[in-house]
């Protein structure tokens, strides 16, 4: 079945993104003079902690990982493991952030902390500046998200109240120094904006955090407005920091894999950051023209990026399943076309699916349920929609996260 390949070609470009051998790669000449601390923030941070742990062994005093609930995969030798929410933080990342913040204090010059980051970490890692509080900052991000602000906005407004991100952790680690290995889940891998740059000097302003409020209509209190002007850390010193993945892995990966199996495989975009409708569109067009010029066949498409929801509705869903069902209408009875789109950390959205994927035959199985296409869009209930039909993509957490990928498979 052609689902079944494009699963494969998915799975396999995501597995080629874990951080073990890159993590390995990268620390096998380390060496420090001092004490070395491990502090690893993200969804794929257990595992980049399991890998540091079994290079650097007995060289590691002490660590620390914060990862997303039911991420982790077991105790880590002379490490404390902690999981906390996402996309919003809960008291759990506080409680983490301030184990980490108390571990990383008082050192020497002579300390090293390797700092191992990915994405998720600005709702894992998180500790309110003194003059707002974990409610206000719940509230705000859960406002943001839901309407339509692209990340790097949502980042900035989130740099500017935390006491850890946009170069504040970096601040309190000093004067030790930071080695910092990370798996990019930001278009153009900006290292201010992956997991809001705890370790990294700031590019955004406080101007720019208060435009962006006002930019979405987003009220707030006196408290909230006047940390907002606060500005981040523009010069760090003591960090140095390297990307060791991103979404242009994982598409490569998929060109490769499809390549192999037969496929004219082709990478479209790695930055994509188009509206859930515009995607559709998008993908739905080429799948449209394709089909009819039959001398480019058989074809994989492959995009990298992440795609933005506004939502409208109180359903249940992520970008990549809202992205899938929006498809379905476009894509209806097209013989021999797959789409699908899958975030590559295994959870797309508040779900325990990772995205969706969705042939020619999906919008009239749709209507053989009696699923009203325009209410679930309104709703955003892509996930109810998707697992009456059949097209959930379930992996479960997968150690890694590079953003999304999207694959137009078409026989």
């Amino acid at each position: 079945m052609l689902k079944n390949i494009a699963l494969q070609i998915a799975t396999k470009s995501i597995e080629a993104t874990l951080p073990e051998p890159a993590i390995k790669k990268h620390l096998q000449n380390f060496s420090a003079t001092g004490q070395v601390y491990v502090i690893a923030v993200g969804k794929a941070a257990w595992r980049m902690a399991n890998a540091a742990s079994q290079v650097l062994q007995n060289q590691i005093s002490a660590g620390i990982v914060i990862t997303k609930y039911h991420h982790s995969q077991g105790q880590i030798p002379s490490f404390q493991i902690f999981e906390a929410a996402h996309p919003i933080p809960d008291e759990n990342s506080l409680i983490a952030t301030e184990k980490a913040i108390t571990l990383v204090s008082n050192l020497s010059e002579n300390d090293t902390v390797l700092f191992l980051l990915s994405g998720g970490g600005s709702s894992l890692f998180e500790m309110p500046l003194a003059t707002i509080t974990l409610s206000q900052i719940q509230k705000i991000t859960d406002k943001l998200l839901r309407s339509g602000a692209h990340i790097q906005e949502i980042n900035t407004i989130r740099k500017h109240l935390s006491a850890v991100k946009g170069g504040r952790f970096a601040k309190l680690i000093a004067p030790a120094k930071i080695k910092a290995l990370i798996l990019s889940d930001v278009i153009g891998n900006s290292l201010e904006n992956i997991a809001s740059g705890p370790v990294v000097a700031d590019i955004s302003s406080s101007e720019e955090a208060l435009q962006i409020m006002q930019k979405y209509n987003i009220n707030v209190e006196k408290n909230v407005w006047q940390t907002l002007k606060q500005e981040t850390p523009k010069e760090i010193s003591n960090s140095t920091a390297t990307i060791i993945g991103s979404v242009e892995t994982v598409c490569s990966q998929a060109k490769k894999i499809a390549t192999e199996l037969g496929f004219k495989a082709e990478i479209v975009a790695t930055d994509i950051t188009f509206p859930v409708k515009k995607m559709a569109k998008i993908v739905a067009a080429k799948a449209n023209e394709l089909t009819k010029k039959r001398s480019h066949l058989p074809c994989a498409l492959i995009w990298g990026g992440e795609t933005v929801v506004e939502v409208t509705g109180s359903g249940i869903g992520g970008r990549n399943q809202e992205l899938a069902f929006t498809i379905t209408k476009y894509i209806a009875n097209l013989n021999d076309v797959v789409v699908l789109a899958i975030g590559t950390d295994g959870t797309d959205g508040p779900t325990d699916a990772a995205g969706g994927m969705v042939d020619g035959n999906s919008y009239q199985k749709l209507l053989n349920s009696n699923i009203d296409y325009q209410q679930i869009l309104a709703e955003n209930n892509s996930y109810t929609a998707l697992k009456q039909i059949g097209d959930l993509i379930i992996t479960g957490p997968t150690g890694t996260n590079v953003n999304d990928l999207i694959i137009l498979l078409i026989r």
